[in-house]
């Protein structure tokens, strides 16, 4: 699991979570509201196999190291590291937050099970906030129709 460095205790821990296939604008605009002053982003990114199960067999565009790669050059982007293959089941979701301990896990308006993921973080001493509003005009999967290969 990521650890992070001691002398950084002093910043607000922020964690969002993605598959960041093609990183557009709203994804940028959501990273950027995400980190705040006085915080360190981390960026948890789904796994090769993890978008092929929640986009589609044709997912990911881009490898997760290209996907890492592309986040790592955003001056907002603190740390990346893959999320666990299952993510999916509850008690990996509690490992995750109790062994990370984020202040914030930043989430848009769209993302799913908001309670359940509310109820988490704070059993660990964080709070959830929505940081930004899902523009339905933006999505990688919008984006890959418009392509043809």
């Amino acid at each position: 699991m990521l650890k992070i460095k001691k002398q950084k205790a002093d910043k607000k821990l922020v964690l969002v979570t993605g598959c960041f296939d093609i990183l557009h604008s709203a994804h940028q605009k959501f990273l950027q509201k995400a980190k705040t002053k006085n915080s360190l982003l981390l960026v948890g990114l789904e796994s090769d196999k993890r978008v092929r199960v929640l986009k589609g067999q044709k997912r990911p565009a881009n490898s997760w190291t290209k996907r890492a790669k592309i986040l790592s050059k955003q001056k907002f982007v603190d740390y990346i590291f893959p999320l666990p293959e299952d993510l999916e089941k509850k008690e990996t979701q509690e490992l995750l937050i109790a062994e990370l301990k984020p202040d914030i896990l930043a989430v848009s308006s769209h993302t799913k099970n908001l309670d359940r993921k509310k109820l988490l973080i704070e059993k660990y001493g964080g709070q959830l906030k929505i940081v930004y509003l899902h523009n339905p005009h933006f999505s990688t999967t919008k984006i890959l129709g418009k392509v043809s290969i």
